[in-house]
């Protein structure tokens, strides 16, 4: 991976330097769902105005996380994934340079038995539904696997031995870029944040808890995308690209790494 790629993710995860500015928030909750508590989301509906930048941010104490919205996207699921508490969900329009102004905003409280139910759903960067060609595949892997591990080893051996790393996509790709699981699969390509998105999604399809994970690694020396799963009562750690070019190089791969040589930053 080269090191662009920083300067993607870096882009993507807002959050690290938007400036928020007082405003009179409006409280109605219109466009705001939060009827899937219980699965750990809520989806937020907002028309977004003609070249105005507009962002979701998801705030529960000092931590938060931060969304571009887009006008094609009329309405979008996003993780509580900070835990069981109280979450402020703002809409932000930006004002000037990084300043944004909260211009809708909510309370909601998340109180889950089981916190990795979180880790089921269909969300904005690891998107999917039942009709996806990446999940029919999914199905298609599972077929006659009689444990998790043996559906996680089958979908595992399909992407890291089918999907490359898309160098011209890191060399050209946006700052709001997020990864299409049925592009991925089709294309037979895709960069680190894909490679994660797809395994994610397909495994999440198989009821199987499954983190989209950012940070560092020892493995590259750019910020970087990889996943955890939740298998036999822990989470263990999978990174699908490293072991996609590990395989293309005909070297040895483990499936499980080392979590202790990963860094997380953000989880989804």
């Amino acid at each position: 991976m080269k090191r662009f790629v920083l300067m993607f993710i870096a882009a993507f995860l807002l959050f690290i330097s938007v400036n928020v500015v007082a405003a009179d928030a409006s409280t109605a909750a219109s466009w705001l769902d939060a009827s899937k508590l219980a699965q750990g989301v809520v989806s937020v509906s907002y028309e977004v105005k003609a070249n105005v930048k507009t962002k979701v941010m998801i705030a529960k104490g000092k931590e938060n996380y931060t969304y571009n919205l887009t006008a094609a996207q009329k309405t979008e699921q996003f993780p509580l994934q900070l835990g069981n508490g109280e979450y402020k969900v703002m809409v932000l329009e930006n004002v000037s340079g990084k300043s944004y102004k909260v211009v809708k905003q909510e309370t909601v409280r998340l109180s889950l038995q089981d916190e990795k139910v979180v880790y089921l759903n269909s969300i904005q960067n690891v998107s999917w539904t039942s009709t996806n060609k990446a999940i029919a595949k999914a199905q298609e892997l599972a077929k006659g696997k009689k444990t998790d591990e043996e559906k996680v080893k089958a979908v595992y051996d399909f992407i890291t031995s089918n999907i490359s790393y898309d160098y011209s996509l890191a060399a050209n790709v946006s700052s709001d870029y997020l990864p299409s699981i049925d592009k991925t699969l089709t294309s037979k390509k895709d960069i680190c944040y894909g490679y994660s998105a797809l395994f994610a999604a397909m495994l999440r399809s198989l009821d199987i808890p499954t983190k989209l994970v950012m940070g560092d690694t020892e493995y590259v020396d750019v910020y970087h995308a990889w996943n955890e799963v939740y298998l036999n009562g822990k989470w263990v750690t999978i990174d699908t690209t490293v072991d996609a070019g590990l395989k293309k190089g005909n070297k040895k791969v483990e499936m499980y790494k080392d979590v202790k040589k990963y860094t997380k930053a953000k989880q989804y």
